[in-house]
């Protein structure tokens, strides 16, 4: 039985960042390989997803965890980019050099690459994705980002491993936040910008206040334990602590079950719209990077409004025009998403034939 050891940013009170994993081990079918993944909180990824977690910052479990492996398997994320500071880029890229020191195959699936803006971060990303014996990514803007890096592999196209999570059977005990006939809106958001919170707040603040003044129940949802959770108590706050909100959620399964009830979804974060998207629920996304973007594409859904300059009139603008055309939108999904699920497959079957097994 091949040995796998997962990497990626798991285990850290990310939701989307699980759901990649989760879907990705759902598809293994588990018969024909044992895996353990790299984890922010090993306790918490086993607690919450029931799989084996090596500490992602403990240096001498990952030499041992990369020694006793078959493969360095890196699931999917956008793990490979410098947008914030090329940290990550380097984390990942030594890991690679790790592994590939110890003679052990490198499998890249359903990654979605980029941005990278610094020449560290550039150099560092060829690298490792020269290094790797497989390589499978989400989108086609990765692919070609992959092409100017000078990566001389030509990557296979395939899906985000999100797309294999199982649809779940309803929580009936599940809250509602539809009240009196209002539909009810999830919205999610995420730092962005120099100042990380300020535009963000203030956009979405003015945007619930306006969906409340015309018959809507917005509901802030928390995609990420820690960077979520600042921005929507900060809305809460201007409108006196008042907003609903789903936080706590602990694995991706159950947000699905929650976003499942609702009408539609505004989101920043990407998978907060994948995971939407897998309920038949549509999500007029905002944009705040070229991922967002693709994924409104793919989903066959309006071209999203960036964050930048973002207002709360012109966000509930754009909601008034998405949610007409509700029905049409949840068509089109039901049959993308499947699509998607397809591709996402395509990312074991790289496995598989990288690995032989």
């Amino acid at each position: 039985m091949a040995k796998l050891l997962l990497a990626g940013y798991f285990g850290a009170g990310n939701l989307g960042d699980d759901a990649i994993l989760k879907g990705f081990v759902t598809g293994l079918d588990g018969s024909k390989y044992q895996y353990r993944a790299l984890a922010g909180s090993p306790e918490r990824l086993m607690r919450h997803l029931g799989i084996q977690g090596v500490p992602k910052m403990d240096i001498g479990s990952i030499k041992t965890a990369i020694s006793e492996c078959d493969a360095l398997v890196f699931p999917g994320g956008s793990i490979f980019q410098d947008v914030t500071s090329a940290r990550s880029v380097a984390y990942y890229s030594n890991l690679v050099k790790e592994a590939k020191k110890n003679k052990k195959k490198v499998i890249l699936l359903g990654q979605g690459v980029g941005p990278l803006e610094g020449f560290l971060g550039k150099r560092m990303a060829a690298s490792a994705f020269n290094a790797a014996d497989m390589i499978a990514v989400r989108d086609p803007g990765s692919v070609s980002i992959l092409r100017a890096l000078g990566v001389k592999q030509s990557p296979r196209l395939t899906g985000d491993c999100a797309y294999l999570l199982p649809v779940p059977k309803a929580d009936e005990g599940t809250t509602n936040f539809g009240v009196a006939g209002m539909k009810t809106i999830g919205i999610s958001v995420r730092p962005w910008g120099k100042d990380k919170n300020k535009t963000v707040i203030s956009a979405f603040a003015d945007l619930v206040k306006l969906m409340s003044k015309n018959n809507y129940a917005p509901v802030m949802m928390q995609m990420d334990s820690e960077e979520d959770t600042k921005i929507i108590d900060a809305i809460a706050k201007i409108h006196g602590g008042k907003v609903p909100d789903l936080k706590g959620l602990t694995n991706p399964t159950q947000f699905q079950q929650r976003v499942g009830r609702m009408e539609a979804v505004i989101a920043m974060r990407l998978h907060a719209g994948i995971l939407a998207a897998t309920m038949g629920v549509p999500s007029m996304m905002v944009s705040y990077d070229p991922k967002v973007t693709a994924f409104s594409n793919l989903m066959g859904l309006p071209t999203p409004p960036s964050i930048q300059g973002a207002t709360g009139d012109r966000l509930f603008a754009q909601f008034q025009s998405f949610i007409r055309d509700r029905d049409a939108h949840a068509k089109t999904i039901e049959k993308r998403v499947e699509e998607q699920r397809k591709a996402a497959e395509g990312n074991i079957q790289a496995l598989r034939d990288c690995m032989g097994v």
